[in-house]
């Protein structure tokens, strides 16, 4: 069920007494341990090259003009992303729905983070920086993992580099089969997406076969 545009959430009353700024915030929590300061870099070790060579997901985030965010995913076979130098890495484009959010927002502002997800490691990688949308052939070119060669990639400009600890994964048993809901106390992918496009003249069999035929062609 949608709420009218006008209809106060729990947000609206939940923000009227939020923390109000950064020093407020700090009184909240302990200061940082040296050793999650001092992990923090600027440019990739020969280990943290390695991470992302046995990445197969990873996550983007990004926010246009007017403060608006975004998170994305992006996906290959180990090794999809590129390490250009210790300070650039690159990721291919491959098909998607089209609609250019995570891009557009890059050309909008120039900025990016990713966060590397490797299957079974509890641990992540974050980059952030300065980002930019390629269409350089000779680039494109080496970005084949996914398919044929992108019709653009993704490009950061490496300003921080930062391992996160495992404790995220561990308690969202991300890795642990046993521990996961099953299938059919979630909703289907086409269940979530007959509800999100609220056009009753689609059946959920519609919506599969879309999927399927998404699937199919998704390289095209």
């Amino acid at each position: 069920m949608t709420m009218p545009a006008d209809a106060a959430s729990a947000f609206d009353s939940l923000r009227l007494d939020a923390v109000p700024d950064q020093e407020a915030l700090r009184q909240v929590y302990p200061l940082p341990g040296d050793a999650a300061v001092r992990k923090q870099m600027t440019e990739l070790t020969e280990q943290t090259r390695r991470l992302i060579g046995c990445s197969s997901l990873v996550l983007v985030a990004s926010v246009d003009a007017e403060g608006n965010c975004d998170v994305s995913p992006r996906g290959g076979p180990a090794g999809f992303v590129a390490v250009l130098d210790a300070r650039t890495v690159a990721i291919p484009d491959a098909t998607g729905n089209k609609r250019l959010d995570t891009l557009q927002n890059v050309v909008a502002t120039g900025r990016a983070a990713l966060l590397f997800v490797i299957p079974g490691r509890t641990t992540t990688l974050r980059l952030n920086g300065r980002a930019c949308v390629s269409t350089r052939p000779e680039l494109l070119s080496q970005l084949t993992a996914v398919g044929k060669p992108p019709a653009s990639a993704l490009v950061l400009g490496i300003e921080e580099v930062y391992p996160h600890c495992p404790k995220a994964l561990l308690r969202g048993a991300v890795w642990k089969p046993e521990q996961w809901l099953p299938v059919d106390a979630q909703p289907t992918s086409a269940e979530v997406t007959l509800a999100q496009l609220r056009m009753p003249e689609l059946t959920i069999a519609d919506i599969e076969q879309r999927e399927a035929d998404a699937l199919r062609y998704r390289y095209e």
